[in-house]
């Protein structure tokens, strides 16, 4: 598994320049192919020199961290127009800026928009870029995808330090409860789904090469967002990692989901995969550091991008 494509959006705000210069490190990092591209989604006004900030921009990040940065001249409105470029990527980056409206309101934050729609992991950066993550907190559920999930935590940033997260749910507790069983019964329940949860993550935490990323894990109690937030005070996490399945606007509306509330609520930034997710790779030519080679832009690109 590597990352070969990465595709940052900005609206020229300090947010949207945090996730550029976070996607040029992360480009650097993996040798990757970077597309910078201005976007002015939600209650954004449109910019009207957008196409010469943007170039003035890849020159700038194409000096300061040695690769080539393309740039596409178009500028998208829609969640879905971009979530179609964004196909072919292995990341997409973006800043995240709460908007109040009615329509954040009904469809959801742009970045959320992005999340619910994208077939690749969606990074959300909200703090500054000018360091690597040092703690990854990377929520874990034991289904099938737990796996890969860590795996890209790991990948993301080879250096920082790993740690495995799941929270026990307290629902079935709560119907025990209504069924009028005991405490014991209750006490003894809990036990022996912690005890199941320590045996699932352990052994989802030897299966990773400790030798390059120090693996470490925690179990809690309760709603999985909240304790995921909580955990992540605790131990000052910079990047959160969450998995998500594909729903529909209404249920994230009616229902939420970890990943829109950890959004909203963390200070940390999120990397959000879909369950369903795969590497662009093979969309991909080869790869280049040098700030002028602009044949080394990504072939589906090729049509729309300039290269610096």
């Amino acid at each position: 598994m590597t990352i070969q494509s990465i595709l940052a959006l900005t609206d020229f705000s300090a947010s949207g320049n945090h996730a550029l210069e976070r996607a040029a490190w992360l480009a650097a990092e993996h040798r990757a192919a970077l597309t910078i591209m201005y976007t002015a989604l939600g209650d954004k006004p449109d910019c009207a020199d957008a196409a010469q900030r943007l170039v003035y921009q890849a020159r700038q990040l194409a000096a300061q961290f040695g690769l080539a940065v393309g740039t596409v001249d178009a500028t998208h409105h829609s969640a879905e127009r971009l979530a179609i470029d964004a196909r072919r990527a292995d990341l997409l980056v973006l800043g995240h800026a709460y908007q109040r409206s009615w329509m954040s309101f009904l469809s959801g934050q742009p970045a959320l928009q992005l999340m619910r729609l994208c077939h690749c992991p969606v990074l959300v950066t909200k703090n500054e870029s000018n360091k690597p993550y040092g703690r990854t907190l990377v929520a874990v559920d034991f289904t099938p995808a737990s796996r890969r999930l860590v795996e890209l935590a790991c990948l993301l940033d080879g250096k920082a330090e790993v740690e495995l997260f799941h929270a026990v749910s307290a629902r079935d507790e709560a119907k025990l409860r209504s069924a009028e069983a005991s405490t014991q019964a209750v006490k003894a329940y809990r036990q022996a789904c912690i005890s199941y949860a320590q045996g699932r993550i352990l052994s989802l935490t030897d299966s990773f090469d400790t030798r390059r990323n120090r693996v470490l894990s925690t179990i809690g109690h309760g709603d999985p967002a909240r304790q995921l937030l909580t955990q992540q005070q605790h131990t000052g996490a910079d990047l959160l990692v969450v998995g998500k399945q594909r729903r529909s606007t209404l249920m994230d509306f009616f229902f939420g989901s970890v990943a829109q509330r950890v959004l909203r609520w963390s200070a940390a930034d999120l990397l959000v995969v879909p369950h369903d997710f795969q590497l662009a790779t093979s969309a991909m030519a080869p790869r280049g550091t040098d700030v002028e080679a602009g044949h080394h832009q990504p072939a589906w690109l090729a049509s729309r991008r300039r290269a610096f």
